[in-house]
């Protein structure tokens, strides 16, 4: 029996087959002739495949991060060479630490010219080499259903993460005929009996429980899974930085999240936990005040680690159950065990919660004539609950994680890298995966501006995102910083800005800007109605350092 001829086709057309094959829908870019033929096997593929054309190779591979977030497969993205790939190696160091599948396609100089250091030349290899889970050049059209099959399989097994991929120029003009990959399928770990048995002993031992919630690789499944595992054991849940919609915040056992500002009870509790849970966290600088709240290697607290990579295990803490588990497959288990009659801890956790209740309300004056807490009051009392939060790195986060509320996953876009100018991307990712949903971008001055452009995007394609900046006129967070070791020398972190609001309209957007708290609430309404992406430019004091901190404060 003599086997069929397969077609030939370009490298470009394979690749875009094989996406096609392993599911994706959407794929993110800035175009440059070092990949131009696959764009054009784009162009024959563009009823299967929504091309995003984006304004800054930064941007694109943020709203690829995000998309990857947001649905658990690898987000797409697209950029050429040299300036191209070093712009988007900022979302591939996101993508790594927020363990996020993300497959990076990078144009490369054809292989005639290659070790020369010819025009933009760069070796990924060594380039994103510490950062990437895998990084490969492809230098064989023929080879591209395999590498791209691997690709998928590396960015979403374990702890997921992104992948590089080199694509010289000239082999993506070859012609081949090879056949394609089948779709790509998830493999993960499971945890051990041995290790719930481990488990269901620790609980039945301790006295002062806490369940720390964190990392990547969650389902809606899965939350719902842990969360019914809190509810049979009457658990306080906190998450980590960043990672507050892993658990419906309006549950009885939900304390906060454990990151920067974080509630000192918070931390307390921590300190004086017995047995630590930890699911899918890493435990990082973070969530550990700077690896304060759990002796290092050997937590004073008994712990129970549970992470999707089997090298995180041991890698800072020792831990005496130590479970390789996917979240799924561990929250599955968890939530499989018999409940506890009654906890001996219940009082533990009724005095957490109530210590969130507590946190959430804002204090009762603000300096200046725009007070921050109220907004956040308004804004989650108004808006759906499905809304979707995004915002980039800054002071002015504090407000958001302190006061909004998030109803599960997926709700919250935030890098724990602290990645300035990543909201507006990750909220332009938002609107397209469910266009149904409010998208509502936070960013403070210096943040918008680092990805602003991106609000370009946003009207090209009819996204309707809310974006709040937040102007005091500064880099918020590093003057805090510089007030508190070095008061009264403000050098370096003052900011001129533009007219957020007249910028944004400039682009065909709607803006406006608020100048007292009492303007918000109509402002909000208009921007929900505008029928076009939407911005509210708020003018802070820049007095205000964070919710509980002023500049006065730090100086004296």
């Amino acid at each position: 029996m003599t086997t069929p001829l397969l077609a030939e086709r370009t490298g470009g057309q394979v690749l875009v087959d094989a996406l096609r094959i392993h599911g994706i829908d959407t794929a993110y870019c800035v175009p440059g002739e070092s990949f131009l033929a696959v764009i054009d096997a784009l162009y024959h593929a563009r009823d299967a495949i929504r091309l995003i054309v984006c304004r800054q190779e930064g941007g694109a591979a943020h709203m690829a991060e995000a998309h990857g977030k947001l649905t658990g497969e690898p987000g797409i993205c697209f950029v050429t060479r040299g300036p191209g790939s070093t712009n988007a190696s900022i979302a591939v160091h996101t993508a790594r630490q927020d363990s996020t599948p993300l497959i990076l396609f990078i144009g490369q100089v054809g292989r005639d010219a290659m070790g020369r250091e010819a025009w933009q030349e760069i070796d990924y290899r060594h380039m994103f080499g510490h950062i990437a889970k895998w990084v490969e050049q492809v230098d064989d059209a023929r080879r591209l259903p395999e590498f791209i099959s691997r690709a998928f399989h590396v960015a979403t097994s374990g702890r997921p993460g992104p992948v590089v991929l080199a694509l010289p120029e000239d082999m993506l003009t070859d012609l081949v005929s090879v056949p394609d990959a089948p779709r790509y399928r998830r493999s993960a770990s499971a945890p051990t009996r041995e290790a719930m048995d481990d488990l269901a002993a620790e609980l039945q031992r301790a006295e002062r429980p806490l369940l720390v919630l964190g990392g990547g690789g969650w389902t809606r499944e899965a939350s719902a899974d842990i969360t019914a595992f809190a509810a049979n054991f009457d658990l306080p849940v906190a998450c980590a930085f960043r990672r507050q919609d892993l658990i419906d915040n309006h549950d009885d056992h939900y304390i906060g999240e454990a990151g920067l500002g974080m509630d000192p009870r918070i931390a307390q509790r921590m300190r004086d936990a017995d047995l630590v849970i930890a699911v899918g966290a890493r435990l990082g600088e973070t969530t550990t005040q700077g690896y304060s709240l759990l002796d290092v290697p050997l937590p004073a607290q008994r712990l129970v680690h549970v992470h999707p990579d089997p090298e995180e295990l041991g890698h800072v803490y020792h831990a005496e159950v130590p479970v390789n588990a996917s979240m799924p497959a561990f929250a599955r288990a968890a939530r499989a065990l018999k409940p506890m009659a009654s906890a001996r801890w219940n009082a533990w956790t009724r005095a957490a919660r109530a210590d969130q209740l507590d946190h959430i309300q804002p204090p009762a004056t603000m300096p200046g004539d725009v007070d921050l807490g109220q907004v956040m009051v308004h804004l989650r009392e108004t808006l759906p609950p499905d809304t979707i939060v995004s915002n980039g790195a800054g002071n002015y986060t504090l407000w958001v994680q302190r006061f909004w509320r998030y109803r599960g996953m997926r709700t919250q876009l935030a890098p724990t890298s602290g990645t300035m100018g990543y909201g507006l991307p990750a909220a332009i990712a938002a609107k397209l995966v469910h266009p149904e949903r409010t998208a509502l971008c936070f960013a403070g001055d210096g943040c918008f501006l680092m990805n602003g452009q991106e609000l370009a995007t946003a009207v090209q394609y009819r996204l309707n995102v809310i974006v709040i900046v937040v102007n005091n006129g500064m880099y918020g967070s590093i003057r805090m910083h510089q007030e508190r070791h070095y008061p009264g020398n403000v050098w370096g972190t003052a900011l001129g800005n533009p007219d957020f609001a007249m910028l944004a309209r400039s682009y065909g957007a709607h803006g406006e800007t608020v100048r007292h708290t009492s303007e918000f609430p109509a402002a909000l309404e208009r921007a929900r109605v505008a029928g076009t992406p939407a911005l509210i430019e708020l003018h802070v004091s820049p007095e205000a350092l964070s919710p509980k901190l002023t500049v006065s404060m730090l100086r004296k």
